[in-house]
């Protein structure tokens, strides 16, 4: 049987938006730009979820010396519950880097060139560094999607590299038309 057979849609380069429902799941309020979906699973980065850890730190304790000013107090995002102690650089796509997928018009690396590139002067100029990554099962996101817990919508760029990550969770709303206040965490009862 194909892939495609197997799996009706591709949310590759899409944002899953979390429902307020999913505030059990410690995903409320987020936004997850997917970077492979495919009939054995999926794999996205929360881009709206910056964590205390700067890249200047980052940078320290991977012995990389990172002098750039403008970057180095930029802050380390958590991109999800898995694999936390592994770092995920999504960019836009430049360099040609070891372990790298592309993704519509951007480019998900793991491997420590990329940020070698960095520390060098010579890396992406637009870029979103994460610890960690969320995850799923086959079949597991295609069941959250049934169960009304993420909305979909096609990715912007803008929105990861330009909106301010308090802004982020709105602005992905605002590209399906909702206004965040519109969502409500609970139905309400006559």
């Amino acid at each position: 049987m194909s892939e495609t057979a197997e799996q009706p849609f591709d949310l590759s380069n899409q944002f899953l938006i979390a429902m307020p429902s999913m505030g059990e799941s410690g995903f409320a309020g987020t936004v997850i730009y997917v970077c492979e979906h495919t009939a054995r699973g999926a794999l996205g980065l929360v881009i709206n979820r910056p964590t205390d850890l700067t890249l200047g730190s980052l940078f320290e304790r991977i012995d990389l010396n990172l002098e750039i000013a403008p970057i180095k107090d930029s802050p380390v995002f958590f991109g999800g519950p898995v694999q936390t102690d592994r770092g995920f650089v999504l960019h836009a796509p430049t360099g040609d880097y070891n372990s790298s997928i592309q993704v519509g018009g951007l480019t998900l690396t793991t491997s420590r060139d990329v940020l070698q590139a960095v520390a060098a002067g010579d890396g992406p100029e637009r870029m979103l560094v994460t610890l960690g990554y969320a995850g799923w099962e086959a079949g597991q996101l295609e069941s959250e999607m049934g169960e009304n817990a993420w909305l979909t919508v096609s990715a912007d760029a803008r929105i990861i590299f330009d909106v301010p990550p308090a802004e982020r969770y709105p602005a992905a709303l605002r590209l399906l038309g909702i206004d965040p206040i519109m969502l409500a965490s609970e139905t309400g009862h006559a």
